[in-house]
């Protein structure tokens, strides 16, 4: 089947950009990463040792 649109033809729309962050929330960002690392490596040995109290 044959649809006329008369030469209408509508443009696909343009991706907006990805906004950028700024220097202050670029090293928030780094600030939570590297605390998160930390914790992530701290808080076993905390957590074990709160339980091993525990048992005690």
């Amino acid at each position: 089947m044959f649809r006329d649109l008369n030469g209408y033809y509508s443009r696909p729309e343009r991706p907006r950009e990805p906004r950028k962050l700024s220097r202050l929330e670029e090293k928030v960002v780094i600030w939570i990463l590297a605390f998160n690392l930390v914790a992530a490596i701290v808080a076993p040995i905390g957590g074990a040792s709160l339980i091993e109290a525990l048992i005690r």
